[in-house]
């Protein structure tokens, strides 16, 4: 869907990234290594890869030294580290810089919110730990710096994307330093971590299934997930958001796409009245009829559908064939992002700060974050 924009910007796409020095922080993730895929054809002189899961990074270099489409750049080099460790900074100074940079480190699930701890681990990623690279890179400025957001990032009801929401403001600071953009993202298709990578593993486990019923999603694919983020990073204008057009085929509910799994894999469907019921059904051994869980969701965070901007953004839709793109993007002053970011660090420096104390510091920095506690979270469920 995305690869008639690539198409049509092919010249564009190879001046800013032919010879070019790139650096890629999450790059072992779906989207990070999906984005590395998209940007090789273009020939860069340097890829550096940085990522703290050293399985993911050992994979990405087998799958990328393994194809035979792929040219690998003169320069390849892999790091498991965080990009918030010194050892990441001492790597980046040896390097004098990167023309591009993309960041894909990220608590990116709604599970990430349970309680004080995961949430302070989760907004010192998504914001703090960004804030720190930003400041870094004002002395070493790039050509290009992209950060994924989230789709969950217009009007968030979570604490990832309200985190993601500050994440944009605080990028967007920066604007006039070096040209920074992002893309609010949807789901990719059976990535790890995600739901219906989940009912594969429950299908290949004979394990029973359970989904929301009434959870509408967009999805995309592996590769357009990489093609969304290369168009934003190179050909995006400092301070744009990019998002994927909704096509009413790519939205489903989750327990559709269990049921779709399913037959496709020639099982009937046993529906159970409870995550019990369902469990006690497998463990008794099945064979034609497979042990479904399907129910209205009712934990902290869950939106029941996607919105990819808000009424307040002006948005572009004629610039590409399958992305849209807000192109007012406002920019708060870099003296209430330090004040949130203050209050923050404060907060998560006492002991006795709460989960709810975290939401009402973000409530007052962000206007329309519409964060609802049920006291339960996706950890509850199967």
């Amino acid at each position: 869907m995305f690869l008639e924009d690539i198409t049509q910007n092919e010249i564009q796409l190879s001046n800013q990234i032919k010879n070019k020095s790139v650096l890629v922080i999450g790059g072992a993730g779906t989207i990070g290594s999906s984005f590395i895929k998209a940007l090789l054809p273009f020939k860069p002189s340097k890829l550096i890869v940085v990522d703290i899961n050293e399985n993911g990074l050992t994979e990405l270099t087998r799958d990328l030294r393994s194809s035979n489409v792929i040219s690998m750049p003169e320069e390849y080099v892999t790091y498991p580290m965080s990009y918030a460790d010194s050892v990441f900074y001492k790597m980046f100074k040896a390097n004098n810089g990167f023309d591009i940079i993309a960041n894909f480190s990220a608590h990116k699930h709604v599970r990430s919110e349970k309680d004080i701890f995961s949430v302070e681990a989760l907004i010192k990623n998504n914001v703090i730990n960004a804030k720190a690279l930003l400041d870094f890179l004002e002395l070493y400025p790039p050509s290009h710096f992209f950060c994924v957001s989230t789709d969950k990032a217009a009007n968030p009801v979570n604490i990832m994307g309200g985190s993601k929401k500050i994440m944009e403001n605080l990028i967007m600071t920066y604007s006039q330093s070096f040209p920074v953009t992002t893309a609010r993202f949807a789901n990719v298709a059976f990535s790890n971590g995600s739901l219906p990578q989940g009912f594969l593993e429950r299908i290949s486990k004979k394990q029973p299934i359970s989904a929301p019923n009434d959870v509408t999603r967009y999805f995309v694919s592996y590769e357009e997930s990489g093609q969304i983020c290369l168009l934003a990073c190179i050909l995006g204008n400092t301070g744009e958001i990019y998002f994927p057009k909704l096509r009413e085929e790519q939205v489903m509910t989750f327990s559709n796409i269990a049921i779709k799994l399913l037959e496709a894999s020639g099982y009937d469907l046993d529906y159970c009245s409870s995550e019990k019921e369902a469990v006690k059904k497998s463990l008794n051994g099945f064979e034609n009829k497979y042990p479904v869980y399907f129910s209205g969701s009712n934990t902290t965070g869950e939106k029941p559908y996607e919105e990819f901007y808000t009424k307040d953004e002006t948005v572009s839709l004629n610039k590409y064939q399958a992305l849209g793109v807000v192109v007012n993007s406002k920019s708060q002053k870099i003296s209430e992002v330090n004040d949130l970011l203050d209050d923050l660090n404060k907060a998560f420096d006492d002991e006795k700060t709460s989960k709810k104390d975290i939401v009402t510091i973000m409530k007052n920095f962000l206007i329309n974050f519409d964060h609802q506690e049920f006291g339960k979270s996706l950890d509850s469920k199967m």
